[in-house]
């Protein structure tokens, strides 16, 4: 391939916007195979799952590592670059942002939930005028009433002094219809925040663009 057309002179002439995501791909791999350069080895791993940055973005690094050419280095490369445009989307929304409805519940956490390959029960804490002050992971893996106690999801709510809270976890199969855990969990949380009078405001599932909400849903 001739200099000038080359991805990494094509993104410093003329910027990132310019180039593909085949291309934005290449930069990352930096080098390809005996066989193929790092272009090729781009187009083939984005044909190999799906086409989509979504579909790449549910791949963990061991699964990439297979596809001739990327390996582990290259691989983790690629999960690091989508995790830090993951972080970045939750940055640009202001954490003091106030939240009037599930669907500010889901445009805050959507994007960073509803690509992973597992479920993450996270905590929104609240003030008295519903701005989110943090967002907190409390655990990571199969969500039921065991794994996802009280005392930990109110320990980080009373460290923030907050007026409220609301819960918010994934369901990596897209489909965000609660399971029997998930209404064990609710209920233990709402009755735990009877007790220390911090209400727990909603409990959202996300899966994938698509959500439920228990208080949407009148189950609170």
């Amino acid at each position: 391939m001739p200099l000038a057309d080359r991805p990494r002179e094509r993104l410093l002439s003329l910027g990132p916007a310019a180039l593909t995501t085949v291309e934005l791909l290449a930069i990352l791999l930096g080098t390809g195979t005996v066989r193929s350069d790092a272009f090729s080895v781009a187009a083939d791993l984005l044909t190999e799952v799906g086409g989509t940055l979504r579909h790449l973005a549910r791949k963990p690094a061991g699964s990439l590592a297979v596809v001739p050419g990327v390996g582990k280095a290259k691989g983790a490369r690629i999960v690091a670059a989508l995790e830090l445009a993951r972080r970045l989307d939750i940055e640009q929304r202001s954490p003091g942002d106030g939240i009037r409805s599930p669907a500010d519940v889901y445009r805050r956490c959507g994007p960073g939930l509803r690509d992973l390959v597992v479920e993450e029960f996270h905590l929104l804490t609240l003030d008295a005028q519903n701005r989110v002050t943090r967002q907190a992971l409390i655990t990571r893996g199969i969500l039921n009433s065991s794994l996802v106690h009280p005392r930990e999801v109110f320990r980080a709510a009373i460290a923030e002094a907050a007026a409220g809270i609301i819960v918010v976890h994934n369901h990596p199969s897209g489909n965000p219809a609660p399971s029997a855990d998930d209404k064990a969990v609710t209920i233990q949380l709402v009755e735990a925040g009877k007790l220390l009078d911090m209400p727990v405001y909603d409990h959202v599932i996300v899966g994938g663009d698509r959500y439920f909400s228990f208080a949407e849903a009148g189950l609170l």
